[in-house]
């Protein structure tokens, strides 16, 4: 797993050596290039993928570093950075998932050959890059009550049951600016490939050697949607596909578009186990530290114990208004509509059972657990998936769009074939 996580991580004691790229007045270095390129081919040998040829994929790999280096020169303009704790964190967790602790995490790395501090400045650059784009994409994306309701309605989510489908995706790019000529010209491109597709070439090779999409190193994969979080662009085409089968050329402002539907599946009802719970926090602060805020709380289970009523020391003591004034009641919730650290205290109680204090992010807890139930919670994860769908779908669109825009707009000098 680990080697998947490093994405162009330089190797200890390759030299910077030649320009392949300047990009505004920056530049992008053979080694780099080498580097990403050696992390790519590894990944897609590992997920037992063909390769394209060295030299496409070579290309389509620097036009990704491209990119992340116009988006890196936007950030640092802007002042988004990431402080060392952060990254630490980050890497921390990264750690933890692979079932190790940071020193063996570090050795791992070294002893492969990869350089511990290029790696840390890889995350911290994924970490602003993320960022980034949550600013100025994300953030700005808003989904509608109006827009949910029209969604539920125009994709006939409404019964027990939703379609997914799992598409993959070939894009031959046009410039924003292009010239009739350069329009025709990808277009001999895009149908020539239609052409190789009728006769039978794998789409996912295709994808890897001729596409321009961000998923072309995956084979064009966009993975499984629902009907609504498919791109609009794509829609229409893909309702009149059956299983296995290519769509005709698909045209927009940003070039030529090729989607096949490989799969298709449904999904059921979505029954979840439901949990009303009431609880008392302590949260520490100046004053009041963590042991003194797992000291009270312990002398109020022992109130509690011997018959002290939980409303009314919630009421009386907790430090989270909305539930303190309902006694602590919390109401029904849903598995993983809380904290990760109350959900699993709490998980572990049969109805009546209390907790022994516990630490989360916003303090120190008692929870108790009233009952459950068994709930049909479709209607509500048909709103929020909803909601997801459009709000990614959105999000997906204004990022093209927005990178596009990036590119556009930037001095690029290729110095490849100097090498």
């Amino acid at each position: 797993m680990i080697p998947l996580l490093l994405s162009g991580t330089a190797y200890a004691g390759v030299p910077l050596d030649r320009i392949v790229a300047v990009v505004n007045e920056d530049v992008i270095m053979q080694s780099e290039l080498r580097n990403k390129l050696r992390t790519i081919m590894s990944q897609l040998t590992e997920k037992n993928a063909q390769l394209p040829p060295r030299d496409i994929l070579e290309k389509q790999v620097l036009e990704q570093l491209i990119l992340n280096k116009l988006q890196l020169q936007f950030a640092a303009s802007t002042g988004i950075l990431v402080d060392d704790e952060t990254l630490n964190r980050a890497i921390g967790n990264i750690a933890t998932e692979n079932k190790l602790n940071l020193s063996q995490f570090r050795e791992i790395l070294e002893r492969d050959g990869y350089s511990y501090e290029a790696f840390r400045e890889d995350i911290r650059n994924e970490i602003i890059i993320s960022r980034l784009k949550q600013r100025q994409v994300d953030n700005r994306i808003t989904v509608t009550d109006r827009e949910i309701d029209n969604f539920l309605v125009t994709e006939e989510v409404q019964s027990g049951t939703e379609t997914e489908y799992r598409l993959s995706h070939i894009l031959i790019t046009t410039p924003e600016e292009s010239t009739q000529e350069e329009i025709e010209q990808a277009r001999m491109v895009a149908e020539k490939v239609l052409e190789d597709l009728a006769n039978g070439e794998d789409f996912a090779m295709l994808a890897r050697t001729i596409s321009d999409g961000q998923q072309a190193q995956d084979g064009g994969d966009l993975g499984w949607r629902k009907a609504g979080d498919i791109p609009s662009l794509f829609a229409e085409q893909v309702s009149t596909l059956k299983e296995g089968e290519v769509s005709e050329l698909i045209q927009n402002p940003g070039g030529f578009h090729i989607i096949k539907l490989a799969a298709v599946r449904s999904s059921d009802k979505y029954m979840v186990t439901q949990t009303r719970a009431r609880h008392i926090l302590i949260r520490p602060n100046e004053l009041v530290t963590d042991n003194d805020a797992k000291a009270r709380l312990e002398q109020l289970k022992l109130r509690l114990e011997g018959g002290g009523s939980f409303e009314e020391l919630a009421r009386l003591n907790s430090e989270d208004p909305a539930s303190a004034v309902n006694g602590g009641d919390l109401g029904w919730s849903n598995p993983g509509s809380t904290v990760p650290e109350f959900e699993n205290e709490m998980s572990q109680l049969e109805p009546g059972e209390m907790s022994n204090p516990f630490k989360t992010p916003f303090g120190w807890h008692i929870v108790q657990v009233m009952e459950r139930r068994q709930h049909d919670n479709t209607e509500d994860l048909k709103r929020a998936r909803a909601r997801e769908i459009i709000r990614a779908r959105k999000i997906e669109e204004a990022q093209l769009n927005w990178l596009r825009s990036l590119r556009d707009e930037a001095y690029v000098e290729y110095r490849l074939d100097d090498i």
